[in-house]
């Protein structure tokens, strides 16, 4: 699926930020979820919503408030799309 090239570039920023051995299986993951989302809403271009939905769908508990910190870092505008939903806020 194709991607809006700016979410692209800050999901790669963020996965920068992501410690070493966590990076690959993070950016496998955020990937897949942020496809699947964007074919669920019959999109052309993967978008900072779909990211956001991968993050908030599949981080394990013991990495979420590093999560919302990196989000914050790159500029993904999570708060946007309604996240933490109720039920998700695992701080």
């Amino acid at each position: 699926m194709n991607w809006d090239p700016k979410i692209h570039q800050k999901l790669g920023r963020m996965i920068a930020k992501i410690p070493v051995f966590h990076r690959r299986i993070t950016e496998a993951a955020v990937t897949k979820k942020a496809e699947e989302l964007a074919g669920v809403r019959n999109a052309a271009f993967v978008e900072e919503q779909d990211v956001v939905g991968a993050f908030f769908s599949d981080v394990p508990t013991p990495f979420y408030s590093m999560m919302i910190r990196l989000l914050e870092q790159s500029g993904f505008d999570y708060k946007k799309y309604g996240f933490p939903k109720n039920g998700n806020n695992k701080r």
